[in-house]
């Protein structure tokens, strides 16, 4: 009699334990939706903000200047300060590609649910077919300044051994070293993406703002975006801490900073650029009209 009381309770308690489970998932998922929605309106609050903007500028150019002296206050044998670690190679080496990725999967979302018109996406996701034209330029233009300001070397246990050589391929097909002056590209294509996803994670402020659709899929790809912000910026600082020479990292930086302001400073301001973050994709107040 005693072992049927226990078969007859089995299923009922299992019954219970699925409904209990039920309720936490539900929970779990609640609080989980809670924090995706405050933490996407605190970030876009921060990234909306034009003074904060500014501030990140300095931000950015006193990491670059200053940051390499925390290198006499650092572990020199941390993972970060190996060319191999794997966030140097699976993260900066490939910068622009998780740039793109992710980034444009936010512009793509945001204009269209904010315009439903292909043609003005496409215009927009065109500034990161621009930002990848300045990256290819200059990689090669730093490639040139290498080979014009380089001389070939022979590595010998005693030191160098200059080789009048006059090019690079050359050098190395000789199987020496070919050395120049090298801008900092990782310092460069830090800096740039930096710049660039600030400036287009700060539209979600406006777009939020203006009530449109802003479902727990946007949200979520905003704060990857925003999580891929932090990340180039521990890398920048990491970079400029452990790796180049000090004049490479600065000029690198000078120029991703006079590339952003080529573009997204002057450029896109223009109506025959692609078009500034945010253009025309929300409506405008109408303007009271004077009559006589």
């Amino acid at each position: 009699m005693e072992r049927g009381l226990v078969v007859g309770a089995g299923p009922g308690a299992g019954a219970r334990i699925q409904v209990l489970l039920g309720c936490l998932v539900k929970v779990l998922l609640w609080v989980a939706s809670a924090l995706l929605y405050f933490g996407s309106e605190q970030a876009a609050r921060l990234l909306g903000s034009p003074c904060l903007r500014r501030l990140y500028h300095a931000w950015l150019a006193a990491v670059v200047i200053f940051g390499p002296l925390l290198q006499f206050h650092v572990n020199p044998r941390t993972i970060f300060a190996s060319h191999g670690n794997f966030f140097n190679i699976k993260f900066v080496n490939s910068a622009w590609g998780w740039t793109c990725t992710f980034l444009g999967g936010f512009v793509l979302l945001v204009v269209f649910l904010a315009t439903r018109r292909v043609a003005v996406t496409a215009r927009h996701l065109s500034r990161l077919v621009v930002g990848a034209a300045v990256w290819r330029g200059a990689g090669r233009a730093f490639l040139l300044i290498e080979d014009l300001t380089g001389s070939c070397f022979e590595p010998l246990p005693q030191g160098l051994l200059l080789h009048e050589l006059p090019d690079r391929r050359s050098c190395l097909a000789a199987g020496h070293q070919w050395r120049g002056y090298t801008v900092s590209s990782h310092t460069f294509l830090l800096t740039f993406c930096c710049l660039l996803m600030a400036e287009e994670a700060a539209v979600f402020a406006k777009y939020l703002a203006h009530g449109l659709p802003a479902g727990a899929p946007l949200r979520l790809v905003f704060l990857l975006n925003v999580l891929l912000l932090g990340l180039w910026n521990f890398l920048l600082l990491c970079t400029v801490i452990y790796f180049h020479q000090y004049t490479h990292k600065v000029v690198g930086a000078a120029v991703g900073t006079f590339a952003w302001y080529l573009t997204y400073g002057s450029w896109y301001h223009q109506p025959w650029s692609p078009g500034s973050p945010g253009h025309g994709l929300f409506p405008r107040p109408h303007s009271s009209r004077k009559h006589n």
